[in-house]
C-alpha cells in the first residue's frame, strides 16, 4: 500500500485537523486518541512520513520512542495507573487502521478491560482536561 498524505494523522501533523495536543516538537506530536480504549489513551505520531514500522525512516522511529516514553512518564503521573501499555500496529490484520506510523500509550488497570479499538468517540471536553492532565505532568 503507498502511503496516503492525506490521511488523518498526516493531516493533524499539519496543522490541517485539530486535536488535543500534549506534546509537540521537531519530530514528533502527541495527542488524545479520539476514541479512547481507557482514560487517558495518547497516541504519538512521528511527524515524517510512514505508513508502518517497516517504511518509517529510522531516525523517525527512533524520535518517536523518546516520545513515547516522555508520553508514558507524564500519563504515569497524571493517572496512576498500575501499568502503562505502548502498542504500535502495523496492517489491517494487526488492527492498524491509520496508514501513519503511530504509538498507543494506553493507562491500564487490573481487573478493567480495554474499550474496543476506534468503536466510539470521546466527548471533547474530557478529551481536553485529560490533555490538561497530561500535559501538567510533563
Amino acid at each position: 500500500m503507498a502511503y496516503d498524505p492525506d490521511n488523518v494523522f498526516a493531516r493533524i501533523v499539519r496543522g490541517e485537523i485539530p486535536c488535543h495536543k500534549v506534546y509537540e516538537d521537531a519530530d514528533t506530536i502527541a495527542f488524545m486518541d479520539i476514541m479512547p480504549q481507557a482514560e487517558g489513551h495518547t497516541l504519538v505520531v512521528p511527524k515524517r512520513a510512514g505508513e508502518d514500522i517497516h517504511s518509517t525512516p529510522p531516525e523517525s522511529l527512533a524520535a518517536a520512542a523518546r516520545t513515547v516514553q516522555k508520553v508514558a512518564r507524564a500519563v504515569q503521573k497524571a493517572f496512576a495507573p498500575p501499568g502503562i501499555m505502548v502498542a504500535q500496529l502495523n496492517g489491517p490484520a494487526a488492527g492498524q487502521s491509520v496508514f501513519h506510523l503511530h504509538f498507543h500509550v494506553i493507562p491500564r488497570h487490573a481487573g478493567k478491560d480495554l474499550g474496543i479499538h476506534a468503536a466510539r468517540q470521546a466527548d471533547h471536553a474530557v478529551l481536553a482536561a485529560h490533555a490538561e492532565r497530561i500535559r501538567q505532568a510533563l
